[in-house]
């Protein structure tokens, strides 16, 4: 198709080829539909095929995941399964054994690579056509409905429904959707988690530079209220997978390189000496495929992988000043890896450990071993006319048009850097909230206000609070919220119907059917809950 020509209506277009739009994609074309896939970059997959390998089970109930959720981890157990030598040495924590899965055995931990080969093959298997590297510029409307969208290269996409599974919500904010991000205060919905956040002990290192400014990425404590709202989201880092294997690529120094970024560690390593790597980057080797493992953010050091108020402009930013960050996080990520190996200043047995390790040369290929994604942990979040918040999770867990179920922690990495003295600052932000019970996820989080538009989902910036979307913004419960769109999807555009005004017990039915738990009180033996059987035999 030449640029400016406009296509055929499709019966679903999904913008964001994430966990959640392959998933949306997938379940909608087993449906019968026309499904055509829109990805930003070269690859599907979003943050599981870019350096995240876990279905955070960690920190969930195993018995939420159900439906193509499951099937795709079971995939992947599928293939570890038999090119493994010996597969029950590997890690995983689903609980349920091989004699209840069968081959059928999913696992939680996954490699990047296998992950997206695993998302292509059930794009492949279900005939959805995939665009890679384009975006949305303008959205087309008649009355309240999308009629088309425009995209970068000058093509239109007509559709019949919309789903906006992104990380950004781009097609969302284009559609006249009304939208929020940042953090709302205490009092806007009644949350106790709400806001600014001061529950961490402060760490000693001093947050102004020699000439008494303060440093970037900083905020002086006088201009924050305890429990206030602002437009902070959570800090984003890059999940590099570390080797030590021969063939590594080592830590390169980046071209916009400067040292003086590092000035804390600089002070750190002066006043500890002994600090090991795993004192500065989470080191999930307990979680390690053939040699290769994941590194995160950490929390309480002195200076991490996380780029504190380096992702400010980025939820409401161009797609220019969203590359322009994407780049200045990835300096900083190899600039901080750098100087760990090669600075004078670092100590000879950390520059040693660092020098052990290098990314891992069998993932990411393409793009010199580095993830395609940047860990975008929260951005925009659609204001729907119901808002997923904190007492949903905790209180009201039930709900009559429920399309699946939420069970992991309320999680906030830290939001930004607070100097409270001139030696002192502390990380703001976090939350880390247990959760002892599932919880059902209303169908309404990923319908915008029905005047705004009537033929959009939206999956992935779905209606919630800050603190709602903390235990939402999982891929394995994306890609069950995925799934249940692009099943109303397809309903809503059959009978040409907002897909506000969809039957939701005939979606209820049609996604348990498909092996979708919406059950809170499912049964439970041996100390785990039963795999409906819908879900236990599912094609190879």
């Amino acid at each position: 198709m030449s640029p400016c020509q406009t296509t055929a209506p499709y019966d679903v277009v999904v913008y964001g080829g994430t966990p959640s739009g392959v998933i949306a994609a997938v379940a909608a074309a087993r449906e019968g539909a026309k499904v055509l896939l829109i990805e930003q970059t070269k690859h599907v997959g979003g943050l599981s095929t870019s350096g995240i390998g876990t279905a955070e089970t960690e920190h969930m109930i195993e018995e939420t995941f159900s439906g193509l959720a499951l099937e795709f981890y079971q995939r992947l157990g599928r293939y570890y399964l038999k090119t493994l030598p010996n597969p029950e040495k590997y890690p995983s924590p689903f609980r349920p054994t091989s004699k209840v899965y069968g081959e059928n055995r999913p696992v939680a931990f996954f490699e990047s690579k296998q992950a997206e080969k695993t998302y292509l093959d059930m794009l492949k298997e279900a005939k959805v056509e995939v665009w890679y590297e384009r975006f949305v510029t303008d959205v087309t409307k008649k009355g309240p409905a999308i009629q088309s969208i425009k995209l970068d290269d000058g093509r239109t996409v007509a559709g019949k429904a919309f789903i906006d599974a992104s990380y950004e919500g781009d097609l969302m904010a284009r559609s006249g959707v009304s939208y929020t991000y940042g953090r709302e205060s205490k009092d806007q919905y009644g949350e106790s988690l709400a806001g600014v956040r001061f529950i961490d002990e402060p760490i000693d290192a001093s947050p102004y530079d020699d000439n008494g400014t303060l440093l970037p990425g900083f905020v002086e404590r006088s201009t924050l209220t305890e429990g206030q709202a602002d437009k902070r989201v959570i800090n984003y880092n890059f999940r590099l997978n570390f080797t030590k294997k021969p063939d590594r690529t080592p830590f390169t120094k980046p071209a916009n390189y400067r040292p003086e970024r590092y000035i804390l560690l600089t002070r750190l390593l002066k006043n500890k000496p002994d600090t090991k790597l795993e004192d500065i980057i989470d080191l999930y080797k307990w979680r390690s495929w053939n040699g290769t493992f994941e590194t995160n953010n950490k929390q309480k050091s002195v200076i991490s992988l996380g780029h504190f108020g380096g992702n400010v402009d980025y939820p409401d930013g161009d797609y220019s000043k969203r590359k322009a960050i994407y780049q200045d996080h990835k300096d900083w990520t190899m600039g901080l890896m750098y100087y760990l190996a090669n600075d004078p200043t670092v100590p000879e047995k950390l520059r040693a450990e660092t020098n052990e390790y290098g990314l891992a040369a069998d993932e990411f290929t393409d793009n010199g071993n580095f993830p395609y994604y940047l860990y975008v942990r929260e951005a925009r979040r659609m204001v729907g006319a119901f808002v997923h918040t904190q007492k949903d999770i905790l209180v009201d867990r039930t709900k009559p048009d429920v399309i699946c179920l939420g069970s992991h922690w309320i999680d906030s990495h830290h939001v930004q850097r607070v100097a409270i003295s001139k030696t002192q600052f502390v990380n703001e932000g976090r939350i880390w909230e247990p959760i002892a019970k599932p919880y059902q996820i209303s169908y309404r989080i990923m319908t915008p206000k029905e005047e705004q538009c009537t033929n959009l989902l939206v999956p992935v910036c779905a209606s919630a609070s800050h603190v709602g979307f903390c235990s939402i913004r999982l891929e394995c419960t994306w890609m069950q919220l995925g799934e249940s769109a692009g099943v109303a999807a397809v309903m809503a555009g059959k009978q040409q119907i907002p897909v506000q005004k969809i039957n939701v017990k005939a979606l209820q039915d049609a996604l348990v059917k498909k092996g979708m738990i919406i059950d809170l009180n499912h049964q439970v033996w041996d100390g785990m809950r039963d795999i409906p059987k819908s879900t236990q035999l599912l094609s190879k």
